[in-house]
């Protein structure tokens, strides 16, 4: 017998000296065929699941079969390495080291496999036990208990999202005649208003023994009556708990929803969760899903062919609670925002900030928006509120407030005709300081001065004041963007907030947050999480223009287009309107914007599709400011 030397190796040679056994040992160095191949071979053929090219002195195939039999749906990932190849009494053994990771838990044990050298190779006796430690007839069964989510906290660890009270609504196989499933699951999808066919189809396709959930209703609301479900043979209510905000749509889509873990979300979680537990599907719960779901309790199970034979437990660990998740979101000022919107049908979103600290208090994107985002990711030309940027690079020009600029009914670049909206006063029009200018929104006005500030240097303004800044928030966001460069129309454009200037509401939000400030704001909304540092502007805003910039807002609403909220409870308020034009129709269509200052608040509020700042966004900023 050739030996080779492994790992570990232990020599028995009968009858011989000392010196003889280390005279055999320094013969391993010769060649021939080496167990430890045939063990590498096997640890990495059950690293993969795949044994079917590991040498036997079996059947392939056979062994797959019986490896797919002993695992059965334990799931996770599985890494195996060979720990020693000894021969001891003519047998030579491999022992393996398996980590098996299942449900973020890690299970680890050893196996032993016997090598046999035959027809001058290596090759591994097959055995159900080299897998795992199983006795014949017995495969691996797994049970989880899903670990307790963390919650989601607010401004002063105010809880947001935790587990509540829900009832799980769907059809029980089990209580209905099979050929009547299909109709029970079409009356049920009616009295929960979802779709009768697309959820037949789930029934019918679904074993006899399951139950399908047809929606999950929040128990303290409109939930169907047990008369209702009695009436629908197989339909039944299970009560049990799921991660929700105080409303239905408190802070969505931002906060996200917790269900059942899809395929693409087990497959992409490297064995942590498995088929059926409970993950975040979108917004924070699914970004910072493995903080918040913990780690579940796993108990792994050896399963006897025999069900009168008790399963023996071969591991398990105790589920370990997820962390917390905490925002800024101010309760009060987030529920506030999500009813004004509430009723409102285009896109929709008021985001509101701290200026002080750029604490984010309220981030809210209407229904209207399917979903949608609108509030961090939306991208709109800013319109008129964009003028904020326009007069700050004015003011770095060399002019002031009170510094006369021309207000025309009408200004013509290019061929192209600029107006200002239709019920501009005609009070306004003609050399009128600045302040005016800003205070009526004048276009002409605007665009009259533009030669006295590059595209460059409004771009620069713009970025002073945090439009366009790569801001790490934690969550995806859009900070806007301002061409460098721009001619001729573009350029008469961009200085009112059109042509290839976008920001979202949180880009304008952070605009009237620095003039506040006084200084570039940086948005904060997960306060433990170090975010890398956001580049600072080349030329910042200074607190000497911001404050001639509050005083120009501060003018929208003694003397201009914002005087609806002259006397709002709370203090002084400076403001902004803007409407954008976008598209090719005639007359265009238009988005709404408002943002506004007061005291240690910045807010700005947009309706796609609205008429005007004042008239469509205005009322949503009043009724913010008062709540």
């Amino acid at each position: 017998m050739r030996l080779r030397r492994p790992a570990r190796v232990r020599v028995v040679v009968a009858g011989a000296a000392p010196l003889l056994a280390a005279g055999v040992l320094a013969g391993c160095s010769l060649g021939g065929p080496d167990p430890d191949d045939a063990a590498r071979t096997l640890a990495a053929g059950l690293s993969k699941g795949d044994v079917t090219s590991v040498p036997t002195t079996g059947d392939g195939t056979r062994n797959q079969a019986d490896l797919e039999r002993v695992v059965g749906d334990v799931g996770g990932t599985q890494r195996v390495r060979v720990t020693s190849v000894e021969e001891d009494d003519g047998v030579t053994t491999a022992e393996l080291r398996h980590r098996w990771t299942i449900g973020g838990a890690s299970w680890t044990y050893d196996t032993a496999a016997t090598l046999v050298e035959q027809d001058g190779a290596w090759r591994v006796r097959w055995e159900s036990s080299v897998v795992a430690p199983v006795e014949e007839g017995e495969t691996l069964g797994v049970r989880t208990t899903p670990a307790e989510r963390g919650d989601v906290l607010g401004a002063d660890d105010a809880v947001l999202v935790t587990a509540r009270p829900v009832v799980r609504v769907g059809i029980d196989k089990t209580d209905v005649d099979p050929d009547a499933a299909g109709t029970s699951a079409e009356r049920l999808a009616r009295l929960l208003g979802i779709d009768p066919g697309a959820y037949r189809r789930r029934v019918e396709a679904a074993g006899d023994q399951a139950f399908v959930e047809g929606l999950v209703l929040r128990a303290d609301g409109d939930v169907p009556t047990r008369q209702e479900l009695a009436a629908i043979p197989g339909s039944l209510a299970v009560e049990g708990t799921l991660p929700l905000a105080p409303t239905r749509a408190f802070g969505q889509p931002l906060l996200g929803t917790v269900g059942e873990a899809t395929a693409e979300v087990v497959e992409a979680s490297d064995g942590a969760v498995r088929p059926g537990d409970p993950v975040g599907l979108s917004g924070l719960q699914a970004r910072y899903d493995e903080q918040l779901r913990g780690t579940p309790g796993v108990e792994v199970l050896a399963v006897d062919d025999d069900p009168d034979t008790e399963s023996r437990r071969l591991f398990s660990s105790d589920p370990k609670a997820g962390k917390p998740l905490r925002t800024t979101l101010d309760p009060d000022l987030q529920g506030a925002a999500d009813r004004i919107l509430t009723d409102v049908g285009p896109a929709s979103a008021i985001v509101a900030i701290r200026p002080s600290t750029g604490a984010l208090l309220a981030v809210s994107s209407g229904p209207g928006g399917d979903g949608a985002d609108t509030a961090l990711t939306g991208r709109y030309a800013p319109g008129s509120t964009f003028k904020v940027a326009t007069a700050l690079a004015l003011l770095r020009s060399g002019l002031t407030p009170d510094s006369q600029v021309p207000c025309t009914p009408t200004l013509t670049v290019d061929g192209r005709r600029f107006t200002n909206y239709s019920d501009y006063p005609a009070s306004a029009v003609g050399d009128v300081p600045l302040r005016t200018a800003f205070a009526q929104s004048c276009n002409t006005a605007m665009i009259a001065e533009r030669d006295r500030a590059s595209q460059e240097e409004l771009a620069a303004a713009a970025a002073g004041l945090g439009l366009g800044r790569d801001v790490d928030l934690g969550m995806p966001a859009f900070l806007g963007q301002v061409p460098t460069q721009a001619d001729g129309t573009e350029r008469a454009a961009s200085v009112i907030g059109q042509g290839r200037g976008e920001a979202s509401p949180l880009a304008m939000a952070v605009v009237a947050a620095s003039v506040a400030h006084g200084g570039t704001g940086t948005p904060v909304l997960l306060p433990d999480r170090r975010a890398k540092e956001a580049p600072e502007p080349e030329e910042p805003v200074t607190r000497a223009q911001a404050t001639s910039l509050s005083g120009l807002m501060r003018a929208v609403v003694t003397d201009g287009s914002g005087a609806f909220l002259r006397d709002l409870p709370g203090g002084p308020v400076g403001a902004k309107t803007g409407t954008a034009e976008y598209g090719d129709d005639q007359p265009p269509r238009t988005h709404a914007w408002m943002i506004a200052t007061q005291g240690d608040l910045a807010v700005a509020v947009l309706v796609v599709d609205g008429d005007s700042g004042s008239g469509t966004a205005g009322p949503l900023l009043e009724r913010f400011l008062r709540r």
